[in-house]
């Protein structure tokens, strides 16, 4: 693998829409989460992440992403999940795809065992709650939707979403720069580092390896999962939601950067920008989570109407290529 040429960066950057990075457009990341919350958990009790306190299921989720996630394993997902020249595995609706949904288990979350659905619609309600923009909503209503890959996925890829004892390094979890050095300390489990082959291939295991210096976020190949997948198939489908709602759907697991504050070696200036609004939506991701909130029954009747005309508003009504 050479170094990321301008081509190939064109070629990952063309789905990107124009983003005012103006100062009155950015938004004021919450410090206190007792507007956001739903339950009673204290902020310690999220996102605990060690051997001896973490469910066996997490545990052995990302030991196999540490180990699996390589430069050329993302390469191969991208080859499978194209959309180049009208590609496609399916047509569905958003809510036929919410249906194939119900049933999945996110196995890399230690702060839910409900199904993804759930989560989707207690973050998108959260957001509506604290008054932000209706493309905010919508994205928090999508943004795991991307998990959908488990329909054309196998345990081999890390891809099996129908039950929380499948393989599913590659739908769900934190993720991390593929290509580079990964930090040990902004990851979870810095003690499976070693395991990466990449680790120990001189190409990949420097601070840089194939990139060049502040190349930039979106030149940067993060560990495949769904949320690259859900970025490029709302890219290739033309949606109108802004371009800091991709952000959010793109780089929302990327805990290393946006919540470490890893890779400042290989992002721009620009980027700070973006990273604040990815904050903004980790917020409501993160703390809206709650087994006693079961909203799903409201969804048909109640919700669904609502985000229904979100939908159309930003070009994602109708049948969509997944």
């Amino acid at each position: 693998v050479e170094p990321n040429t301008p081509h190939k960066a064109k070629k990952r950057a063309k789905y990107r829409k124009i983003m005012s990075t103006e100062e009155e457009h950015r938004p004021e990341v919450p410090t206190s989460f007792d507007g956001i919350k739903t339950n009673e958990k204290s902020d310690e009790e999220f996102r605990i992440y060690s051997q001896d306190d973490s469910p066996q299921r997490v545990v052995d989720h990302y030991r196999d992403m540490r180990q699996f996630q390589t430069v050329d394993f993302y390469r191969r997902m991208e080859e499978k999940y194209d959309f180049e020249n009208g590609a496609y595995r399916k047509l569905m609706t958003i809510e036929e795809a919410f249906e194939a949904l119900e049933d999945y288990v996110d196995s890399s979350d230690p702060d839910l065992d409900l199904p993804n659905k759930l989560h989707l619609l207690q973050t998108a309600e959260g957001i509506r709650r604290a008054g932000h923009p209706d493309w905010m909503q919508l994205v928090g209503l999508l943004h795991d939707m991307g998990k959908i890959m488990f329909l054309w996925g196998t345990g081999e890829d890390g891809q099996d979403g129908y039950s929380p004892d499948g393989k599913q390094w590659s739908l769900g979890g934190d993720t991390f720069v593929l290509g580079c050095r990964i930090p040990d300390d902004a990851v979870v489990f810095p003690e499976f580092n070693e395991i990466n082959p990449d680790m120990h291939d001189k190409r990949y295991n420097t601070p840089y390896g194939i990139y060049e210096p502040h190349c930039g976020l979106d030149n940067l190949m993060f560990a495949w999962g769904h949320d690259e997948y859900m970025y490029r198939m709302l890219a290739a489908n033309d949606t109108t939601i802004p371009q800091e709602g991709l952000d959010m759907i793109r780089y929302h697991s990327a805990y290393p950067w946006h919540d470490k504050g890893a890779y400042k070696h290989l992002t721009q200036p620009e980027d700070e920008d973006r990273l604040e609004w990815v904050k903004l939506f980790n917020r409501f991701d993160l703390y809206t989570k709650d087994e006693e909130n079961d909203i799903r029954e409201e969804f048909v009747d109640d919700l669904w109407p609502y985000y229904k005309d979100l939908l159309e508003k930003y070009g994602l009504q109708g049948k969509l290529k997944w």
